[in-house]
């Protein structure tokens, strides 16, 4: 079935294989913070995630490929001077390097934002990295605004 759908254990090896594209990304970007080969979750953490409905991913399939997929996180805030709120907190949205440009990104982001809008969040976070520039531009292009500024000071 050719869409945007909730990952399933078929799923594993797409997934794997976009994660390491993104890890890709992010040694070539901040070796001293990304190693250079790995596994951010473990196949059994990676099932436990899809299973969570607190921790929604969302792929994209065309010809029974996954070409892409959005990992989200329902989170809850409200204590102290904080309004209480829900929020849908993008973890991780990856497009396999041979179909960027064909606008799976925002046909997942669309999908992940009327996801939000259905269960009452307020707003939708994510963090990209300063190195990624072209993740910069395309959370710019769908309208993301910077919330707060996160700095560093290597030692």
């Amino acid at each position: 079935m050719d869409g945007i759908r909730k990952a399933e254990e078929r799923d594993l090896e797409a997934v794997n294989g976009l994660l390491r594209q993104v890890l890709a990304v992010h040694h070539r970007g901040r070796p001293d913070l990304f190693r250079e080969s790995g596994k951010k979750y473990t196949d059994k953490e990676l099932l436990a995630i899809f299973e969570n409905p607190q921790t929604p991913v969302f792929v994209y399939e065309r010809g029974g490929e996954v070409l892409g997929y959005a990992f989200c996180a329902v989170q809850h805030q409200g204590s102290g001077s904080l309004q209480e709120l829900t929020t849908l907190y993008v973890d991780d949205l990856c497009v396999h390097e041979k179909a960027r440009g064909e606008h799976i990104g925002k046909a997942l982001f669309e999908y992940v934002k009327t996801f939000a809008r259905d269960r009452g969040c307020y707003q939708i976070t994510l963090h990209v990295w300063e190195c990624n520039p072209a993740a910069r531009a395309f959370y710019d292009s769908l309208g993301f605004k910077p919330q707060y500024t996160s700095m560093e000071m290597i030692l």
